[in-house]
């Protein structure tokens, strides 16, 4: 199941070295923060809503468990 952050990457075709590279942090850390592994910074979480304009809301980055369908 992918979290909000990687349904919209994944959606815009883009890879995480580019998600990285435009929010100015490194590749491993956006696979921890997407696989849920790593908490989202606040500011963080602005500059990932702000690359992907708004089709994400930071609190979907911040909280994505609210975000996620349920396993049947």
């Amino acid at each position: 199941m992918n979290t909000p952050l990687k349904t919209v990457r994944l959606k815009r075709g883009q890879t995480l070295r580019q998600v990285a590279d435009a929010v100015g942090t490194d590749v491993g850390n956006v696979s921890r923060m997407e696989n849920q592994k790593q908490g989202v910074a606040p500011a963080m979480a602005e500059k990932l809503s702000k690359h992907f304009g708004g089709e994400i809301t930071e609190l979907q980055i911040l909280y994505p468990e609210r975000f996620m369908e349920a396993k049947p």
